[in-house]
């Protein structure tokens, strides 16, 4: 299979799109749009949003997600017909196998969509794959990759613009996409310097989208077990590393149990103690069945993707990445305090503003 890879330079490339356009009009009529395990914000509003553009073009679409998303995303428009492949594992590899053309979003290796790689793997069909995470593997035809954007959902405004089907958007399309940039930004905390997200903002505001009610919708639609969950990690699970301006937190399996933890609950955790004085790395560390789940995130030029990949076979954005141990969460929390003496003089060394 010749795989074509557009790494855009300067975003997409109107011209290589079009590639992907004669795909589309080569007889396509079913497509499946796949995000990544455990689906956030941007992977649920980028799946979505392009879900509803295709539709209103007129093809049959489905989102097949791997594992079920977060409690306060099932508000988004157009979730009707998304299948967890987790829940309904027939009809979701039914479809796959049946469409014209699979769409792999947010996500820049297989292994991140769980069993339905496998799936995915037999497929002999034409993979699209639109991304912003670093260093994708070659597992799609079109691997569209701009590790620079602030989310998928900015590209896929881009993808939709550069091949020709920006009047098949909406409000609810609009909706989608904002509450993905939204998100992977942490309200435009970071990883959101380009002029050029806020001149999409500024596009998806224009479909008529209540920005202040997906605020809330999003941020403010917690359960209160979830707010006592945060109320004990800060309390009794932060452990605070001045020498090496790093902080932690971690999540056990009887804190889940204790407080009736729901997928998604602990979202936005990590990023907490980056507002202490002098903090410029955190980690939040989650048990998960057999494996711990590790989020890293940092201030200025400390690559957390970089050490996510080296110790704990993850990877991701320099500021915002992922990890994971097979080690009991105790020693997994030991092997990362133990790395630390490693990188003090990078971390001291990061300036921010």
């Amino acid at each position: 299979m010749l795989i074509k890879i557009f790494l855009a330079l300067e975003r997409f490339d109107s011209g290589k799109i079009k590639e992907v356009e004669k795909v589309l009009s080569n007889g396509v009529k079913q497509i499946a749009i796949i995000p990544h395990l455990n689906p956030d914000g941007d992977a649920m509003g980028a799946c979505l949003g392009l879900k509803r553009v295709l539709r209103n073009r007129g093809f049959e679409v489905k989102v097949i997600c791997p594992t079920d998303f977060p409690e306060f995303l099932k508000w988004l428009p157009g979730l009707n017909n998304t299948l967890i492949f987790s829940e309904h594992k027939e009809e979701a590899e039914s479809f796959i196998e049946a469409s014209d053309l699979v769409f792999c979003l947010d996500f820049n290796d297989i292994n991140r969509v769980g069993d339905i790689a496998g799936v995915l793997k037999r497929y002999n069909g034409p993979k699209v794959l639109i991304d912003h995470h670093p260093h994708p593997q070659e597992f799609a035809d079109y691997i569209f990759s701009y590790p620079k954007a602030s989310s998928t959902c900015e590209l896929v405004f881009e993808f939709v613009q550069q091949i020709g089907m920006k009047e098949n958007m909406d409000r609810d399309v609009a909706t989608c996409l904002f509450t993905g940039i939204l998100t992977d930004t942490g309200s435009f905390s970071y990883n959101s310097s380009d002029s050029r997200t806020y001149a999409i903002v500024g596009d998806l505001l224009d479909f008529g989208i209540d920005k202040d009610a997906i605020h809330s919708r999003v941020f403010n639609n917690y359960t209160a077990d979830r707010m006592r969950l945060l109320g004990h990690c800060i309390g009794s699970k932060m452990v605070v590393l001045p020498e090496y301006r790093t902080a932690y937190l971690s999540i056990s399996d009887a804190d889940m149990k204790r407080f009736n933890f729901q997928p998604g609950d602990n979202e936005g955790f990590v990023n907490i103690p980056l507002s202490i004085h002098g903090i410029i790395f955190t980690v939040l560390f989650t048990e998960n069945e057999d494996r711990i789940k590790i989020s890293f995130r940092s201030k200025g030029k400390f690559a957390t993707n970089e050490f996510s990949a080296k110790h704990f076979n993850g990877g991701g954005h320099r500021n915002a990445s992922g990890g994971e141990s097979n080690l009991p969460l105790e020693e997994a929390i030991r092997k990362f305090v133990a790395l630390l003496p490693d990188y003090k003089e990078d971390l001291l060394n990061v300036e921010i503003g």
